[in-house]
């Protein structure tokens, strides 16, 4: 187009050159408008049909493989180990983008926000489909940031397998302990990647090591590093006794070379890898009993001869029941493993078949799909990313939504490839659609085909049930298990810039609150301000960002308020006693309680009666001490924020005729108040009392103190 141009210059040489300028731009801007529907403009790659060039491949080609070979992962880790450089190296080598993407240069695939290529790092989860050596995958790439695991969290719920990528400097981080978390929650077989090997201070042994000591995993080693830091070159295949060496020439990392080990040219090599593959054997055959009776049996003499399919076999089997995790290393930014990564993704991992879903014999092959996650689209609408258990989804079809309680149509149906989606005809069971059309669906809601198939499988339920009578009633165990959103943590208020945009703030906040059920906006009905509540500070940043870029609106925000939680880490008993004479009548309770801490998080306490005292209490006196109880934990001893976590046993209850269960409420509120205040007096000097900065971190189990905080707590002891 610019040669024809550049010709159309030359034969006019007469003509002024703001003239052709202008001719030039107006050309250009109307080849570009032409090609608007089938060219990403500024980005590496291209997925969609009619621009499928000699190394780019079409999502045609994998529209509807067999579900043995499907792949549904994600891949998790901390923030910067690497998670969006191996997406992108991955979609590089399966042969689906022109060039290599870089984080600093924001030009990856699957970071397509302005604030994610600003900031360069992945804000909202981004799912790829490609194809590998007959595999089709449906890779997603998660956030690494604390303020964004709700991302993690909802995307782990409907994927199949993980990979868990760690800086090989760093081993295992803070967030690699949520995420490791989360998927064992969801039950997700992972495998692991060593990243960075050839960053300064990269150690192999030490990330093993964190791996089985933190995250208290058994790693199978797969492969060796040749070399860490920058003498790092290549990998050993301890399961073939291969050696994979890149070639320095090109940069590309496509082309490399695998050659077995040699007792001539590798002696020390090839002594170090069979001794990592008889250890990996062992532990393999310790962990399964088939491979153990194969290795004992046939290759007892001598482990060299066993075959590396029989391995590789086992080695699946263990990973899918997560009884241990496979191990691999390299560089995605240096572009060295990431092949190899590929090949164990679909030889390790499990297909949907593999995986136990107990719901699916209630349908019969009927659709049945989980609603995982919503976007906002300004020309199509709300498109919904639907994982489809069995059944098949097409366009036009009508479904019904179980949560809601409504049927909707699906007016297209869509294969992702980050922001950019082809059209396609059908999706069978075990892939992961996008759907256009549907207006009431949200994240968490159960997909089936109408409600007549939903009553049908209600039916199947209670015949099961009738046979189980331990399990959960139909329609409970019908709905699949949503996503669990936990509360926010930090809050702001916001403002529109006048009063006659509200109506457009309003809507920006409920289109934002569908995409990101971590989102949540209330009303203060004092001051009548709307207040925004997010996971924290980036996250309302970034929400404020896209308010002005999506939606033209330029909003304030009030100063930032944390929601913190108090709570006891030592058991304390306490008696009180409240004796009121009000006109003739007197008003006497005696309490004895105890309040201890629990394990498992709890918003409310958990209230619990000693053996014989809460037998013969009345229902009226029973309300007066919970009532008691939990206005007491309103408000803490320290910071005056709620306490939770916490157990109270009621050991005795001394009630003196015609008093008044308001006093039975206060007595009850001041006593659980004297045992915090105790437990707060004893804990100042052995430091067992704590305040949690705590719904994202007891929402994942993962206890979070910050250090001003810490210096705030101990300034007022």
């Amino acid at each position: 187009m610019f040669s024809h141009l550049g010709k159309f210059g030359v034969n006019h040489k007469k003509t002024p050159i703001l003239h052709i300028n202008n001719m030039c731009c107006s050309k250009i801007k109307a080849s570009l408008k032409r090609l608007k529907l089938y060219v990403p403009l500024g980005r590496n790659y291209s997925s969609l049909p009619g621009l499928v060039g000699n190394d780019i491949k079409s999502l045609h080609s994998i529209i509807s493989p067999p579900i043995a070979k499907i792949r549904n992962i994600g891949i998790m880790a901390h923030i910067d180990a690497g998670k969006t450089t191996t997406t992108e190296r991955i979609l590089y080598y399966s042969g689906y983008t022109r060039s290599l993407g870089d984080v600093d240069d924001g030009d990856t695939v699957t970071d397509f926000m302005a604030q994610e290529r600003e900031r360069g790092i992945t804000i909202q989860s981004a799912a790829v489909t490609f194809d590998w050596k007959g595999y089709r995958v449906n890779l997603i790439d998660t956030p690494g940031h604390v303020d964004f695991t709700l991302e993690v969290e909802r995307c782990l719920r409907v994927l199949d397998g993980a990979v868990a990528v760690f800086d090989a400097s760093a081993g295992v981080e803070a967030q690699t302990l949520t995420v490791w978390r989360q998927a064992d929650k969801h039950k997700i077989p992972r495998i692991c990647f060593l990243n960075k090997m050839d960053k300064t201070g990269a150690s192999f042994k030490y990330a093993v090591e964190s791996i089985r000591e933190k995250l208290k995993a058994k790693p199978l080693l797969l492969q060796l590093p040749l070399g860490e830091g920058k003498a790092f070159k290549g990998v050993v295949d301890v399961v073939s006794k291969e050696k994979l060496v890149w070639n320095r020439k090109l940069e590309d990392g496509k082309d490399f070379e695998r050659k077995p080990l040699l007792e001539m040219s590798d002696a020390e090599l090839l002594k170090e890898t069979t001794e990592a593959r008889n250890a990996l054997i062992e532990q393999v055959a310790d962990l399964d009993d088939e491979f153990a009776d194969l290795v004992l049996g046939e290759f007892s003499e001598n482990f060299d001869l066993l075959p590396a399919e029989k391995l590789q076999t086992a080695i699946h089997r263990v990973t899918l029941a997560q009884t241990a995790v496979p191990v691999l290393c390299g560089s995605a930014l240096k572009n060295k493993g990431v092949q190899p990564l590929l090949d164990a993704i679909t030889m390790y991992l499990p297909s949907p078949e593999e995986r136990n879903y107990e719901f699916l014999q209630w349908y019969k092959g009927d659709l049945c799909a989980l609603a995982f996650k919503v976007l906002h689209d300004k020309q199509r609408g709300p498109l919904v990313f639907m994982r489809i258990y069995s059944g098949m989804i097409k366009p036009q079809s009508a479904i019904y939504n179980f949560n809601g309680n409504c049927t909707e149509r699906i007016s297209r149906l869509l294969l992702p490839f980050a922001d950019q989606h082809i059209e396609i005809p059908s999706l069978t069971a075990g892939n992961i659609a996008l759907t256009v059309g549907l207006k009431h669906t949200a994240t968490g809601d159960t997909i089936v085909s109408s409600k007549s198939s939903a009553l049908a499988a209600a039916r199947r339920a209670e015949r099961e049930g009738e046979k189980k009578p331990r399990q959960n009633n139909e329609a409970e165990r019908l709905l699949l298990a949503g996503v669990e959103i936990p509360e926010p943590v930090f809050f702001c208020t916001i403002e529109p810039p006048s009063v006659a945009r509200q109506p457009d703030l309003d809507y920006a906040l409920k289109c934002l609150q569908r995409e990101d059920p971590s989102l949540k906006v209330k009303l203060d009905p004092d001051s009548g301000q709307t207040v925004l509540c997010g996971m924290g500070e980036l996250h309302i940043e970034i929400i404020h960002d896209r308010i002005k870029r999506e939606y033209g609106l330029e909003t304030y925000l009030g100063p930032l308020q944390v929601a913190y939680r108090e709570t006891i880490l030592n058991a304390v008993h306490a008696t009180d006693t409240l004796d009121r004479t009000l006109g003739d009548k007197r008003h006497l309770v005696t309490v004895e309680l105890e309040v201890k801490p629990i394990e498992a998080s709890s918003v409310t306490p958990v209230i619990k009666y000693a053996a014989g005292v809460g037998e013969d209490l009345p229902k009226v006196s029973q309300e007066a001490i919970e009532n008691g109880i939990h206005s007491a934990c309103l408000q803490g001893p320290l910071l005056g924020s709620p306490v939770q976590d916490v157990a109270i046993t009621l050991h005795s209850l001394i009630i003196h005729p015609g008093t008044s269960t308001t006093m039975i409420s206060a007595c009850v509120s001041r006593c659980v108040q004297k045992t915090l205040c105790e437990a707060l007096g004893r804990n100042c000097k052995k430091r067992r009392y704590i305040v949690v900065c705590c719904w994202r971190s007891l929402f994942f189990s993962n206890i979070f103190i910050q250090e001003g905080l810490l210096r705030y707590i101990f300034s007022r002891l």
